[in-house]
């Protein structure tokens, strides 16, 4: 099921000509834009950064949930079942919600390595 996910999400950002790297991260596979966490497959959904002021409105979309980590909720997300995402242009209502906030979004600070 993730490789049917990773592969429409990776034909999105080459239909639009956007660069972007693939990292595995919580459990799934991740795509970097622009050196930030844009998007990703995460436990059969989606797990989508999004701007956080939109989040409220966004969780009254079809299968959108919050997003917790380690008993937390991450503000700055959230996980769309597969109800969400399973027709094409709702896949791309994601996407384009993750990529409009992506020049907005911090990137994380890269861990030193000893």
């Amino acid at each position: 099921m993730h490789n049917i996910i990773y592969e429409r999400m990776r034909n999105i950002l080459l239909i639009r000509g956007i660069e972007w790297e693939e990292k595995r991260m919580m459990g799934g596979l991740t795509f970097m834009v622009d050196g930030k966490m844009c998007f990703g497959a995460l436990n059969g959904g989606i797990l989508c950064r999004i701007d956080p002021e939109e989040r409220e409105e966004l969780l009254r979309k079809p299968g959108a949930d919050i997003m917790t980590q380690g008993g937390r909720e991450m503000k700055g997300y959230v996980h769309v079942q597969p109800e969400g995402f399973e027709a094409d242009q709702d896949l791309q209502f994601w996407v384009d919600q993750c990529l409009a906030f992506n020049p907005k979004a911090k990137a994380s600070k890269r861990k030193k390595k000893d």
